[in-house]
């Protein structure tokens, strides 16, 4: 079953309000997401600010807001018209310049080796042509240039803890249905040949998982689902943690090839 992303185009804010599931991303992934970037940022002895960062898939902006705070010129790009509009009213309201571009991740809006950094977060496992997404974040990036990601891996425990878990039963379902499609999962080997056929060398992969065990997250579940305690709080308790475990969710960079003169 294809993944629904019309939840991305739902009215209201489904992104900044504590008590919508989406907001979860921002306690639950956001953690991990940015250390590893920092991470790689001192490793590489790269200095995100001033530099130009396209965000592919950027929603409400939830990520793109903490990037713009290293200092960094955010460009974020989604194809949900609602989505990109929430962004800019939080972004005005933080007193955040952000370069907000309604546009899909197979047309991105940006010139040829544009960006000194692309990242992509929690969205591959939702596009119909992997292949034509990398490709488009290929061509925006400066050759030598870093791409960021993460996304879950096509596995039996992935299957069961992201579509049973958390979207099919109902004592512990707490994400929207159809929210995730176990069939758009990519496992790292699929990632790997699909960024080396675009000219990206991946330079490292490391795993993503909750930062507590399942007999603790399962409960938790079950309370957020029931109301007991808002999105922004379950992500707060469950935040994940990197790990060398890829069989769930993932998170690697690669990089751009310089082009042989």
């Amino acid at each position: 079953m294809p993944v629904d992303n019309e939840i991305y185009n739902a009215p209201g804010d489904a992104w900044w309000d504590e008590h919508q599931p989406l907001h979860a991303l921002r306690t639950f992934m956001n953690p991990a997401r940015m250390q590893y970037f920092k991470n790689v940022f001192a490793e590489r002895g790269l200095d995100p600010a001033g530099k130009v960062i396209i965000d592919v898939g950027c929603g409400g902006g939830l990520f793109a807001e903490e990037v713009a705070g290293l200092g960094a010129s955010v460009i974020g790009i989604d194809p949900a018209p609602g989505a990109i509009a929430t962004a800019r009213r939080h972004a005005a309201g933080a007193g955040l310049a952000i370069d907000y571009r309604v546009g899909s991740g197979e047309h991105l809006p940006a010139d040829d080796a544009y960006a000194d950094i692309v990242y992509c977060v929690d969205v591959l496992e939702h596009v119909t042509d992997l292949h034509a997404v990398i490709g488009e974040i290929a061509r925006v990036l400066k050759p030598g240039s870093l791409f960021l990601f993460d996304t879950i891996n096509r596995t039996r425990i992935s299957k069961l803890v992201l579509i049973k878990l958390c979207q099919d039963w109902p004592l512990t379902a707490w994400m929207p249905t159809d929210l995730h499609s176990w069939d758009q999962f990519i496992t790292p080997a699929e990632l790997r040949g699909v960024l080396a056929r675009h000219h990206l060398r991946e330079d490292g992969l490391t795993g993503l998982k909750p930062g507590i065990a399942p007999p603790a997250l399962i409960p938790l579940m079950h309370r957020v689902k029931r109301g007991k305690i808002s999105y922004a709080e379950f992500g707060r308790r469950t935040a994940m943690v990197l790990s060398d475990d890829l069989r769930v969710s993932y998170i690697g960079h690669a990089t751009k090839s310089t082009p042989v003169a």
